[in-house]
């Protein structure tokens, strides 16, 4: 089985303790020497989801946690992964929908009028993106909290999302800006909130 967007290879090390040949796929040649360090899988490949370097049909479970939602075409991401699952096979994903870190965005937009947060897809388009195949799509709402900011931004390093720390548009997260920020942050009783609206996919190989 591949996973794809393995990061630090977190569910590599895992699938693989399961007794599973995993391979390791990463953009990030970095995140790659982490899952590396772990022995998390039995082969690394450093490539562009969009672009897999396989031949077809070569895996018979394709897995991906929160990694499709920085592709830049969701279609062509999918109908890669498809590509590589042999008949019969898998392909397990998860995503994020439209919704998911709403608050973060609020407060970029509240301090300097821009979201930094990417524009994540409705449910219906990657549903959409999905119809080509036999599929199944679960939409899950989860409510995160956290006592300050610094710790909420520290979490968003597991989904590949530390650009949202300062935002794309470049400036240092100083110390002033951080308190700035978590100023301009909506508080519920329980804290800071974080709203992850995420898709639950698996996609059939005929």
């Amino acid at each position: 089985m591949i996973d794809v967007g393995c990061g630090t290879g977190f569910f590599s090390q895992i699938i693989k303790a399961q007794g599973a040949e995993v391979t390791a796929l990463d953009l990030s040649s970095g995140m790659l020497d982490v899952a590396r360090q772990k022995n998390a899988a039995k082969q690394y490949i450093c490539a562009d989801m969009e672009a897999l370097p396989f031949a077809d049909q070569t895996f018979n479970v394709v897995f991906s946690n929160l990694a499709i939602q920085w592709c830049s075409d969701l279609s062509l991401a999918l109908t890669e992964l498809h590509r590589v699952t042999k008949s019969g096979g898998v392909i397990v994903f998860t995503t994020l929908a439209e919704g998911s870190l709403s608050e973060l965005s609020q407060a970029w937009a509240r301090l300097d009028g821009y979201s930094h947060v990417n524009a994540f897809l409705s449910f219906e388009q990657i549903t959409a993106s999905c119809q080509p195949w036999q599929h199944q799509l679960l939409l899950q709402t989860d409510k995160l909290h956290f006592p300050d900011l610094a710790r909420l931004l520290n979490s968003l390093k597991g989904i590949g999302a530390t650009h949202l720390t300062a935002g794309r548009r470049g400036g240092l997260m100083t110390r002033q800006r951080l308190h700035r920020l978590e100023s301009a942050y909506p508080m519920s009783e329980k804290g800071l909130e974080l709203t992850y609206q995420t898709v639950f996919g698996i996609i059939y190989r005929d």
